[in-house]
């Protein structure tokens, strides 16, 4: 491991790497502090653009992004009371009341510093925890694979924070969306209505923006309204007391071993890490009735969360090759774009692209440290771009990045066909994320069943007969059905 790393790092700090490690983390800054703009969506963006470039180059840029965006959500939540991304809902809570009581300077900080204390943590765990389950997965086979797919799938149902049913649906929208074209085995047609452009299915990159890009558009376009409420400008050099140091330390800690453990589970996603952590905030506090008003523990711990799922979701997408949340799902879209399949075999095949990618996640993580603190105040400029303007480029960057994928114009009208599908899925409370990881995950599930269904000569108990997957489609099922249980019993009490 020592000398994977050691190769890691001759990859990741050469001019190259420095490079786009560099540039990863000041877009994915820069687009976390605006509203509205994730990492998954950026990577989207992006990936028609870096066709020209080689598989662990694209990704050290591609990692720098995603940690760059987790850092830089906080900024819009504590100064502006607007959350950059889902997962800095909670960070809003306390963060902005820091900053109407002038403490903007010290929840700044503590959002930098608990950020970088826990990626750093998360890296180091990647780096330790992937190499094992490669080891675990090696003796995998289809039926196992499915099962995991499986499990996948329905951690999003189960642990995600909106409605089971609605998360489901979006789950299995994206599996049908993944059916479209000619299937690999028979060769018949499938959903293409004799469209011809449809025969080759629907490119994950073209889903990416339409969901992510365009959606975000028409929704920003329904939505947006003028508040008149006011930026709190930060001024002066983002620093702590003594105090806040004490305070922050155990917090930090704790964000991080929860983050990093919700991470890792499939689908659960950084959203649920950072409430969690709150939660935990709260309840180890001696004065929770004071959280809402500006206490530090609710922004140090929820912040460092963050970071710590976001390098915990990379463990299931590189060692067993399943995303661990959204932005990690496009992540797996891009390796196959590249003709790479992430999991056991990719540490093998692929040695310099896993270890230099993460290797740059540690230079990345520092980078992200020097650029946080001293450059505050340039971040938040960004706020002061029209929205109309910020989302007609958006616009065209979808729009050049579509045409891009395959030179077709009939891939513009999938963008938009798909992007009105997202804004009504919005506007009635239907989770987006699912619907990616249905379009990614669903032709690997079709074709580790058939092979499945073809080893046992098409006896459906080799799914059960086989421990690994068995326990696996065990965990699945005990995940699908808790939360209604949990539900029931609460109804049950409630009534009591």
């Amino acid at each position: 491991m020592i000398e994977n790393l050691v190769t890691g790092f001759g990859i990741a700090l050469t001019a190259r790497g420095l490079l786009f490690g560099f540039l990863g983390v000041t877009i994915g800054t820069a687009i976390g502090v605006m509203p509205g703009i994730g990492p998954a969506l950026t990577i989207s963006l992006l990936l028609p653009l870096t066709f020209g470039l080689d598989p662990t180059t694209a990704f050290i840029m591609f990692g720098g992004i995603y940690y760059g965006a987790m850092y830089g959500g906080s900024t819009t939540s504590i100064l502006v009371n607007l959350p950059g991304e889902a997962a800095s809902v909670v960070t809003t809570l306390d963060g902005f009341q820091m900053a109407k009581k002038g403490r903007a300077a010290a929840a700044l900080a503590t959002a930098a510093i608990g950020s970088f204390v826990a990626g750093t943590f998360a890296t180091a765990m990647l780096m330790l925890l992937a190499p094992f389950l490669v080891t675990f997965a090696l003796g995998f086979g289809p039926p196992e694979y499915f099962a995991l797919m499986v499990l996948a799938l329905t951690t999003v149902a189960g642990l995600g924070m909106e409605s089971m049913p609605k998360t489901m649906f979006a789950a299995f929208l994206g599996l049908g969306l993944g059916t479209i074209g000619i299937e690999t085995q028979t060769g018949q047609a499938r959903f293409t209505f004799g469209i011809p452009q449809l025969l080759g299915g629907i490119d994950v990159v073209i889903a990416a923006i339409g969901f992510f890009a365009i959606g975000e558009v028409l929704w920003m376009a329904a939505t947006l309204k003028y508040t008149g409420q006011e930026a709190v400008r930060h001024r002066g050099p983002a620093r702590m007391t003594a105090d806040d140091w004490r305070r922050s330390l155990p917090s930090w800690l704790r964000g991080t071993f929860t983050g990093f453990i919700i991470g890792v589970l499939p689908g659960a996603g950084a959203t649920l890490a950072t409430f969690l952590s709150y939660n935990v905030e709260r309840r180890w506090s001696k004065t929770p009735e004071k959280f809402g008003t500006g206490m530090i523990e609710g922004v140090a711990g929820p912040e460092a969360a963050n970071n710590a799922s976001a390098g915990g979701s990379m463990v299931p997408l590189l060692a067993l090759g399943i995303p661990g949340s959204g932005t990690t799902a496009v992540m797996l879209a891009a390796f196959q774009l590249y003709g790479l399949r992430p999991g056991p075999l990719l540490f093998t095949e692929n040695p310099s692209l896993v270890w230099g990618l993460i290797a740059s996640l540690y230079v990345s993580n520092a980078m992200l440290l020097v650029l946080n603190l001293p450059l505050i105040g340039l971040w938040v400029r960004l706020l002061d771009v029209p929205k109309p303007l910020l989302m007609g480029a958006v616009v065209i960057f979808s729009t050049v990045g579509a045409y891009a994928v395959n030179n077709s114009i009939f891939d513009l009208g999938v963008i938009f066909t798909l992007g009105a599908v997202s804004f009504l899925m919005r506007r009635h409370g239907f989770p987006i994320a699912p619907v990616i990881l249905g379009i990614v995950l669903g032709p690997l599930i079709e074709q580790d069943f058939r092979r499945s269904l073809a080893i046992s000569v098409g006896d459906p108990t080799i799914f059960l007969t086989r421990p690994i997957s068995a326990t696996i489609l065990l965990i699945a099922c005990v995940v699908l059905i808790a939360p209604v249980l949990s539900s029931a019993a609460r109804a049950k009490s409630g009534k009591g």
